[in-house]
């Protein structure tokens, strides 16, 4: 009998495939892992901006996460958009009762066009409710100046907001620098050591779920057993070939081409 890892994906669904579960089910699946998915939000939203949110309610998102969780128990969970406190402590009450392991959150606020997807007394439940049962949390700089309350423009600035974030948590955060000017360097704190993940600039401007993607495939790499330095990585490998691929669909900021290393 074939034997596959399971992965989780808690998130919001992106009508147009680019971002949110979806991206989160590409990436995934090209990892050869089963993927299985709760559903926090519905979105309309396309390359060019969200265009309305549907929140689902707390209650449902408990019945998702019990009828997963009790029957197709996943090695690794990514946690994307979760736009209400509710939400968040309805997730957070489930992970614990079933003593989830392996937890990615990505705490998505902002979308690539500059949408707003996180109420603001959401914030505060991420960090008492969510924050201290993730392995790694991956803030981008705008996500990362939330955070920590002030504006984060060099390496210096990274380290001391990566370590102030990190006290929240049991695991390591990882600041993606995709929003720098001159590098797309990543900085991960994770037990009192900093780690720099040096990569090239990828000249496309289609980056529509590249934090859902980035997120999604550290969780895959966590759930094969790989260290989480090893699953970073390997994760921005995977993201770095999604991104040459080159993809162009849409008026606006394209998706990836997450299949792009099949066939």
């Amino acid at each position: 009998m074939t034997e596959v890892k399971k992965v989780l994906t808690i998130a919001g669904s992106d009508s147009s495939g680019g971002a949110g579960i979806q991206a989160d089910i590409k990436t995934i699946t090209v990892h050869g892992m089963y993927a299985m998915s709760v559903i926090t939000s519905l979105t309309a939203q396309n390359t060019n901006g969200v265009f309305g949110v549907l929140d689902t309610p707390p209650e449902f998102v408990k019945k998702q996460l019990d009828c997963v969780l009790s029957d197709i128990r996943p090695d690794a969970v990514k946690i994307g958009m979760v736009s209400s406190a509710a939400i968040v402590r309805a997730i957070a009450g489930k992970l614990r009762e079933y003593c989830v392991k392996r937890i990615v959150l990505d705490p998505v606020m902002v979308s690539t066009s500059g949408s707003r997807l996180l109420a603001a007394d959401a914030v505060e439940a991420l960090r008492t409710e969510l924050f201290p049962l993730a392995d790694l949390l991956t803030p981008n700089l705008p996500e990362a100046q939330c955070l920590c309350g002030r504006e984060i423009k060099t390496a210096g600035e990274m380290e001391a907001a990566a370590k102030e974030i990190a006290g929240a948590l049991r695991g390591g955060v990882l600041i993606k620098g995709g929003h720098l000017t001159d590098t797309a360097d990543d900085l991960l704190y994770h037990n009192g050591e900093y780690t720099w993940f040096h990569s090239e600039r990828v000249q496309n401007p289609n980056t529509h779920g590249t934090g859902c993607t980035l997120s999604s495939a550290i969780a895959c790499n966590l759930a094969e057993g790989y260290s989480l330095k090893e699953s970073v990585q390997r994760a921005k490998d995977y993201l770095t070939g999604a991104l040459k691929a080159g993809l162009d669909l849409g008026a606006g900021s394209g998706p990836l081409y997450h299949a792009y290393g099949i066939g």
